[in-house]
This record gives C-alpha cells, sequence and structure tokens, in this order.
C-alpha cells in the first residue's frame, strides 16, 4: 500500500471513499481492512469520520451500514434528481411477488409448499423470479416428506429493501384464523 494513503495505522478518507464508491454495493469491514492493509478498528473510526465528513460538508452522498456492510448512498433529497438521470433496468416487484418475499423475510426458512399453504396459489413462478433478482436463495432442504427446498432471504433482499438485518422489518399482522400474511409489503 502506498505510503500517502496510511501513516501508522491512519486511514484516508479518500482512500476508503474511492473503495466504497467502486464497490457499488456493501462492503464488510473486513473486506476494506484487507483493501487498505491495516485492522478493522482503524477503518472503522476511517468509516464514522467519513461519514460525519460527508454529512458536514452537506454531501450529496451518505454512508450506510447496510446488509452487513458499509456502502455509499445517494442522500434521499437528491434521489429524485438522481431518478431522472437513471432509468432502472430492473421493474418494481409484482403484488404476488412482495407477498411471497414477506412471507419468506418473517417465516424463514420456509418450503414452496408452506408458502401455497398461506397464498393459497402456486409459488414456482415467483419464487424463480425473486430467485433470479437474487432476493431469496435455497437454504438447503426440509426433513419431511419429498425433502421440500427450504427459501430464504439474501444480503441482496436487505440492500433492495435498505435495511441492515431482519430486525428492522415492520411487524408482522397475522389473520389468526387462516394465517395469511396481510399484504402489507416489507418496505413500511
Amino acid at each position: 500500500m502506498s505510503g500517502n494513503l496510511i501513516l501508522e495505522g491512519f486511514v484516508s478518507e479518500a482512500a476508503l471513499e474511492c473503495l466504497l464508491f467502486v464497490a457499488g454495493e456493501p462492503v464488510t469491514l473486513l473486506d476494506l481492512a484487507k483493501a487498505l492493509g491495516v485492522d478493522e478498528i482503524a477503518v472503522e473510526g476511517a468509516l464514522r469520520s467519513l461519514q460525519a465528513t460527508l454529512s458536514e460538508r452537506g454531501s450529496g452522498l451518505q454512508l450506510l451500514k447496510i446488509a452487513g456492510g458499509w456502502q455509499l448512498s445517494t442522500r434521499p433529497e437528491y434521489a429524485e434528481t438522481v431518478a431522472r438521470l437513471l432509468t432502472r433496468s430492473a421493474s418494481k416487484l409484482s403484488r404476488a411477488a412482495l407477498e411471497t418475499l414477506s412471507i419468506i423475510a418473517y417465516r424463514q426458512p420456509i418450503t414452496a409448499p408452506e408458502i401455497e399453504a398461506i397464498r393459497g396459489v402456486s409459488a414456482s413462478g415467483v419464487l424463480k423470479t425473486l430467485s433470479e433478482r437474487r432476493l431469496i436463495t435455497e437454504a438447503g432442504k426440509k426433513m419431511a416428506l419429498g425433502r421440500p427446498t427450504l427459501y430464504v432471504t439474501t444480503p441482496d433482499f436487505l440492500h433492495y429493501f435498505g435495511i441492515a438485518d431482519l430486525s428492522q422489518l415492520p411487524p408482522l399482522e397475522i389473520d389468526a384464523p387462516s394465517e395469511t400474511v396481510s399484504a402489507q409489503s416489507v418496505t413500511g
């Protein structure tokens, strides 16, 4: 590592900002520490410092701890401006996809037959879509007749909804008699 980036455990905010910018997705403390050749404590201090610097200078960016890592993100007040520049290739999730994703998020690990019992319709197409978008993944097989596949959410799910972990999901609303998950999406 070049001497102008790190002096006696000091991590340059500029070097850290560059790494986070080019990553474009959450980066763990460990990965940042390895890239900078310092320990995680030095990186964590530099992250907090960079977070304060971005805020103090009124930057259009913010530094967020999200999905188990750190990521540069547009400040909410500039989201509309950025949206005018960018066109999202990925369409929004359908109501069926949001319902299925909500069920998985709150009941994981869960099987397709369990999801279908709650929703009352086939889940195969929606599960395929959610898997392709990397919002869910297979997490083994359930020790039950037919050994159905278990599904769980992924770090991309956390990133998509802007939460650090599943504890930040809103409270689950259940209709007690049929155990049907409400149509409230996980975005609030």
